[in-house]
């Protein structure tokens, strides 16, 4: 659609020679575009795990098709928020799903193949000017209510000024019906799904992020994603992640 105003070390992946490539799709289960999109960025996630690659997929769903029959039950508004945030910075017309950004500067149609292999290629290829960031996880206690709270530790260098930090919970595996809407009948699977996301300004080079993580996630099939990102341009400078289930500790 187009046109809409544990236990373990809880160490980050080791960083590789060259780039990475953090993965932003913005998407909707009431978008008929968007399943191939989807097994795009299922694609990406699963070469880049398989490869060992720094290469990071989110699947941001955004809220703004929800009126057409069908509310996404992974759609929210802080996540059309963010996509109008990178509409002002990037100098796009209006909002549209499925919408593909590859480290906040290269931004095209989600479901092209192509450009999405040449955005990545290029990012990878890409070390001059990134940021170092390490990722570990802290089981924080339980609190009254749904869900409870990880707490995310970085350590991170080199910041551009002014800088973001953004920490996301993505869930691989997630399969649901769709009864109503554009997608009515379809039985969807989707990876890389945001669960829960916070960015806040960053200013120190060592810190913590508490986060909200919903009941309903399988610690198995979840990984936290930390990138680290010019609040300006919203280029991203530096990224780094921790598998949930290997990265608990108390």
């Amino acid at each position: 659609m187009t046109d809409t105003p544990g236990s373990g070390s809880g160490s980050a992946r080791p960083p590789a020679p060259g780039g990475f490539a953090v993965v932003e799709m913005f998407t909707s289960q009431g978008c008929n575009s968007c399943p191939p999109a989807e097994d795009v960025l299922s694609e990406i996630d699963r070469d880049a795990r398989e490869r060992g690659q720094p290469v990071y997929a989110l699947g941001f769903h955004v809220d703004y098709w929800d009126h057409l029959g069908w509310a996404d039950p992974f759609g929210a508004e802080a996540h059309t928020l963010r996509q109008e945030a990178y509409a002002r910075a990037l100098g796009s017309r209006g909002l549209y799903t499925p919408q593909m950004i590859v480290n906040g500067a290269v931004e095209f149609v989600g479901s092209d193949r192509r450009l999405a292999s040449m955005a990545i290629n290029s990012a990878l290829a890409e070390a001059v000017n990134t940021t170092p960031l390490a990722l570990s996880l802290r089981e924080a206690p339980e609190d009254a209510g749904d869900g409870h709270r990880v707490v995310v530790e970085f350590e991170a260098g080199r910041l551009p000024q002014p800088a973001a930090f953004n920490v996301a919970v993505v869930e691989r595996g997630l399969e649901n019906d769709v009864p109503r809407g554009e997608n009515a009948g379809r039985r969807l699977r989707q990876d890389g799904v945001v669960r829960a996301f916070t960015s806040i300004p960053m200013n120190t080079e060592r810190g913590q992020v508490d986060l909200q993580v919903p009941p309903t996630l399988d610690p198995r099939k979840a990984s936290v994603v930390g990138y680290v990102q010019n609040d300006g341009d919203k280029t991203i400078v530096g990224a780094a992640s921790v598998d949930v289930a290997a990265g608990r500790r108390t």
